[in-house]
């Protein structure tokens, strides 16, 4: 292209935009269009409005302000669904007022080439009427005609925009009062979800305080409790007379034990007295009927505290001066003795029920015979012996349990209890498993997700301990 039609081409361009922009009629000196700049500015600034929502507003370089940006961000994205339906609506709203502005571009270009068609209608009826003047001759009745339309057709015109105008008007006054009253329901909306926010801030900052504090007693109150139980251990061997050799807790043997304070190893590795306690009441429903009950190696006296909870009268048998000065702490009725001395010295029928929690264990393999003679001798006709030791069918307790604890002599099955005590004359034998491998060990529950595994776990992973229960058979 030359010059000249780059020009021309230009000049089009212009000219086409003047006349959609065009305001006013250089032949209609009383027609003006309404200017739309005042519009096409609120539009401009809502969308910039628009568009700055969310964003966090700058500040200088920095660490400080690295950090400060990040937190608006992440406050920013937190509210992100409280503001979201706002911005929708903001957007509508401008998306609105794209579309009115647009119209009202449009039909100020239609008005304006009416208003062209009109000059060039009025232009021509003035060139008419001037040279009706000039010759002196009377309009005729179809120029009276056309006058007399296009009077109507002025008042038309000027109706239609004056309707225009006032419509316009009021789309923009609902446009306003709509938005204010969204923004005064969503700032409403906003005070309300924020005071809300800061009420549920405020209970679920009281909530994690008050249970941190009560963490912080209980982890206190634990450390007071342990400090104590290592100050009772400590008064209790200081009470207690000094042995030249240190013995079983249980049964005097020939060759003296390690030297170690097994009352601290009870503490460490069969648990505290609680657990002891509640893990013993499993046999108060067997002893509800006795009144004269013995515990062979009682330990801490746990078994005769429930005992006596429930009015039952028992007395305690064991070796560890410890754990001896802890019962009768505790007021309870004990002997420093054997349990098979002590039961050989009893008379025949003194007792009608035995418990021993852990101590056939400790006894050696060869003398069992003679502890379940000597405990069928001390019970009446019809009395109960309950006995309690780890149990060899589930493959956990070789894992360490059984052996952590060096008095123990070897591992009894309950097949070989239940022939000791029938060799006796014991009868109606019951074994029940407790305390099961898999709700201690994670390990072992974990076999129960392998399903050809399942039958293995309860075959070799029952119970860690097991009871036997049986009744003195004959006079």
């Amino acid at each position: 292209m030359t010059a000249n039609e780059v020009a021309e081409v230009i000049n089009g361009i212009r000219d086409k935009v003047r006349e959609r922009y065009q305001k006013s009629h250089p032949d209609i000196f009383d027609f003006e269009l309404p200017t739309l700049d005042g519009l096409g500015q609120a539009r401009d600034r809502a969308e910039g409005k628009v568009a700055g929502i969310g964003r966090a507003n700058p500040r200088p370089p920095g660490l400080v302000n690295s950090i400060i940006q990040k937190g608006k961000g992440a406050i920013a994205r937190s509210l992100n669904w409280l503001v979201r339906d706002q911005i929708e609506f903001n957007r509508a709203v401008v998306s609105y007022m794209d579309r009115n502005f647009d119209a009202i571009n449009a039909q100020n270009h239609n008005i304006m080439r009416v208003a062209s068609e009109f000059a060039a209608f009025r232009s021509e009826v003035a060139s008419v009427q001037q040279n009706l003047e000039a010759h002196g001759t009377q309009l005729d009745e179809q120029h009276r005609d056309l006058l007399k339309n296009w009077v109507n057709w002025r008042g038309s015109l000027q109706e239609i925009l004056d309707q225009t105008q006032i419509d316009f008007l009021r789309a923009i006054r609902d446009i306003e009062a709509r938005t204010r009253k969204s923004k005064e329901e969503h700032q409403a909306d906003w005070l309300r979800l924020h005071g809300e926010f800061v009420q549920q801030l405020k209970r679920t900052t009281d909530e994690i305080q008050a249970r941190f504090w009560d963490d912080l007693k209980q982890l206190s109150d634990q450390h007071e409790e342990q400090i104590q139980t290592e100050l009772r251990l400590i008064r209790r061997r200081q009470e207690s007379a000094p042995a030249p050799t240190v013995v079983t807790p249980t049964v005097a043997v020939t060759a003296p034990p390690p030297r170690f304070d097994y009352g601290r190893f009870e503490e460490r590795f069969r648990g505290g007295e609680d657990y002891v306690s509640g893990n013993q009441e499993f046999y108060l429903p067997f002893f509800a009927a006795r009144q004269r009950v013995v515990d062979l190696g009682c330990g801490r006296g746990e078994f005769l505290e429930l005992l006596r909870s429930k009015g039952v009268h028992g007395m305690g048998v064991d070796l560890d001066p410890s754990a001896l000065a802890a019962c009768r702490e505790k007021d309870l009725e004990v002997a420093e003795q054997g349990i098979l001395e002590f039961l050989a010295e009893r008379p025949a029928g003194d007792f009608d029920a035995v418990f021993a929690a852990h101590v056939v264990e400790h006894l050696p393999p060869q003398r069992l015979p003679e502890f379940f003679d000597l405990a069928y001798a001390a019970l009446e006709p019809g009395g109960l012996i309950a006995l309690e030791t780890p149990n060899p069918g589930c493959l956990a307790i070789f894992a360490g349990d059984f052996y952590v604890d060096p008095t123990h002599h070897k591992p009894l099955p309950s097949a070989q209890l239940d022939f000791h005590l029938r060799e006796a004359g014991f009868g109606k034998i019951e074994v029940h498993e407790r305390n099961p491998a898999v709700d201690l060990i994670p390990e072992v529950r974990q076999l129960n997700e392998i399903e050809q595994l399942k039958g293995f776990r309860e075959r070799f992973f029952g119970g860690l301990d097991y009871a036997i229960i049986a009744r003195k058979i004959g006079a």
